[in-house]
């Protein structure tokens, strides 16, 4: 049984149209990339799984389940989760807080534990505190763990998304530009995180990133869109020699630099 399915997707936005009859399918524990030049449908394509646009034509299937038809709460229950080009971060929280709520959804006690104080409420909290820690220092962040997330630059924050994002510990996890911002080490090293982490945790990957050095490196299978269209699919290295790739979007310069 295939883990995730795009099936013959279509989305349009009046005359435009955004996705034409894309079809992606993801084997679990797969870290797949996402290219394209700007405006390829990308990120509609990732609005789509998650729910925030539904297609015109097509379905979208994950686990046997037709997200296609779910809203984007029902879909984040099932173990999808996704982070954003532009990070939504709790800016007057600190970075270790932004961190722990992204465990909300795996504390097993309700509001009367935690308002009473209950010990399967501490037990759960102080769990989900060591795990946002351990989160932290993965992505190399444990030096801003007491910081306010209004404080930090953009690269940092994104990391800081990162790490709210797996400590949900999602199935499935949708990346948007996740080293955007970033220098060359921090990219190096949140790259490292996320495959260490997406291998340990069982998670599959569909990331999209236009820093060619990093998808290359980061992704075992890479999918090209160009204009809506799906225009090439396979390894990075038989994607980076595609002559329609290198025409729509990478260029040979690009490609090898």
């Amino acid at each position: 049984m295939t883990f995730f399915a795009a099936e013959n997707v279509t989305l349009n936005f009046g005359g435009l149209t955004a996705l034409r009859d894309v079809t992606v399918e993801l084997h679990e524990g797969e870290i797949c990339g996402l290219i394209g030049p700007n405006g390829a449908g990308k990120t509609s394509l990732v609005n789509v799984i998650s729910g925030v646009i539904r297609p015109n034509a097509g379905r979208i299937v994950f686990d046997d389940r037709r997200l296609d038809l779910l809203a984007p709460h029902e879909i984040a229950l099932l173990g999808v989760a996704r982070t954003f080009q532009n990070v939504e971060i709790f800016a007057d929280q600190s970075v270790h807080t932004n961190v722990v709520t992204g465990l909300h959804r795996r504390l097993a006690h309700g509001f009367w534990s935690s308002a009473l104080g209950l010990p399967v409420a501490r037990r759960g909290e102080r769990r989900a505190y060591d795990e946002a820690d351990r989160l932290l220092e993965a992505f190399g962040l444990g030096a801003y763990r007491d910081m306010l997330a209004r404080d930090l630059p953009f690269g940092i924050l994104k990391r800081v998304d990162l790490a709210r994002a797996l400590a949900a510990r999602p199935r499935f996890l949708l990346l948007d530009e996740p080293t955007s911002g970033m220098s060359e080490v921090e990219a190096d090293m949140t790259i490292g995180a996320c495959r260490a982490l997406g291998r340990e945790r069982g998670v599959t990957l569909l990331v999209i990133e236009h820093n060619m050095q990093v998808i290359m490196t980061l992704a075992e299978r890479l999918v090209v869109l160009h204009h809506g269209e799906k225009i090439a699919e396979g390894s990075p290295a038989a994607v980076q020699h595609h002559p329609s790739v290198i025409e729509a979007y990478l260029g040979t310069s690009r490609v090898h630099a």
